[in-house]
Order: C-alpha cells, then sequence, then structure tokens
C-alpha cells in the first residue's frame, strides 16, 4: 500500500502496513506491525466484502505469525531458520495437503482394481501426472520433498507389481521390472521419472518491476 515514503511515515507513527497478494478469489494480506493490527485489517476487509454480497470464510480466514506459517494455493509460506546459521528466510514449500493429495491419486492409479492394466501404461499415467504436480511446485523449495514423493511412488507400484506377479521375488522383479543394474522402475519402453526429474527454479521477486496489465507495450507507444 501507498509508496515507500508513506509506510515509513505509518511506521514512525505506529501504524501497521500491508501488502495483498491475490489469485481469483485467495487473498493473502501481508502486515508489518503488531496482531492488533492483522486483526483491525481482518475486520476493514470484511466490511469492504460486505456490500458486494461476499463473505471471508471463517475456516479459511485465520491471524498467524509467518513463523507459524500459512497454506497458500498448495503451498506451505514459513520463516525458518536456515540450516547451519543463524538467519532466518523465508520458504515456500508444497503444503502437507497438497503431498497427501498426490500420494492419494497415486494410491487409486496403484490399487488393486486396476491390475488388468500393464505396468507400462501404469508407469506412463503416472509420470504424467507426477511431472505435471510438480511442475506447479517446481519454484517452491520442493527439491526434498520430490524426492521423498517418488520414492513413495515407488513403493506403490512395487507393490502393485507383486499383487499382480504374486510369485515373483525381489530378484525377478529387478531383473524383470527394472533398468539393468538399478532399481529404477522400467517395462515395455517407458521409464519411471517421477517428480524428481523435473529441475527446481526458484522464484525471485519481481515487486514492482512487474508491469500492470494495461501499460502499453514499449513498441505501441508512438508520437503523432
Amino acid at each position: 500500500m501507498g509508496t515507500d515514503k508513506r509506510r515509513a511515515r505509518r511506521r514512525k507513527k505506529g501504524l501497521g502496513n500491508w501488502r495483498l497478494v491475490r489469485y481469483a478469489d485467495d487473498f493473502v494480506v501481508m502486515v508489518f506491525g503488531e496482531r492488533h493490527h492483522a486483526e483491525a485489517l481482518r475486520q476493514e476487509v470484511a466490511d469492504v466484502l460486505a456490500p458486494m454480497g461476499l463473505r471471508l470464510s471463517p475456516e479459511k480466514t485465520r491471524v498467524v505469525h509467518i513463523d507459524e506459517g500459512f497454506d497458500f494455493l498448495g503451498f506451505n509460506i514459513r520463516r525458518q531458520r536456515k540450516r547451519g546459521t543463524n538467519k532466518h528466510y523465508v520458504y515456500t514449500k508444497p503444503s502437507r495437503k497438497a503431498i497427501q493429495a498426490i500420494k492419494d491419486k497415486v494410491k487409486t492409479k496403484t490399487s488393486r482394481s486396476i491390475q488388468h492394466m500393464s505396468l507400462a501404461e501404469i508407469l506412463a499415467s503416472l509420470n504424467r501426472m507426477l511431472r505435471g504436480w510438480a511442475n506447479y511446485f517446481r519454484h517452491g523449495v520442493s527439491k526434498k520433498i520430490f524426492n521423498a514423493v517418488g520414492n513413495h511412488v515407488w513403493h506403490c507400484v512395487t507393490k502393485w507389481i507383486f499383487h499382480k506377479y504374486s510369485r515373483i521375488g525381489w530378484q525377478q522383479l529387478r531383473r524383470w521390472f527394472c533398468q539393468p543394474g538399478t532399481w529404477k522402475l522400467a517395462h515395455g519402453g517407458v521409464t519411471f521419472t517421477g517428480a524428481a526429474s523435473v529441475s527446481v527454479i526458484r522464484y525471485r521477486y519481481r515487486g514492482s518491476k512487474i508491469p500492470p496489465p494495461r501499460a502499453p507495450s514499449p513498441a505501441a507507444i508512438t508520437n503523432s
């Protein structure tokens, strides 16, 4: 809100400052100040929405400290101490709900009810789903979570294989359903890649450098 000078004046007066981040009908108001500033702002937002026939969801609307963290659009945003240092940074990671949601989908795709499908079909389907999920979360601190999800999927698929081919053991599984000399699942020309195959590219804050949506492009500005 306002300019840097205006925000500085408000801080000197003991008032809070805030920034609004919105996506469709979901938004977060980040407050620089005390808890009572955030509480007052929540009521102000509710008053603004009321004439439009809208209201804040009691289940989703909370006032939290950044050190507690909060979930927004599938991400968990929280300030934490960087390992090995005394410095604190705000980390953006896939939320527990988002991780559980992808695990539930994997469970459905590797259930006993689809044992009529081939392993190649299962692997191809999982690769597509995990690649799409990972592309959404690739701009956060997600690499370890991608690896953990991949390990979870590996165990789900191997369990599916053992149910489908009940008489095989681990050696047969490695010989018939993995790349030679590895435990990487592969069959019928399809190799399991998982979420970890998607590279993580950290998002960089651009702030005021983002042009407004209706700003004319430089090429469109002419002198008549």
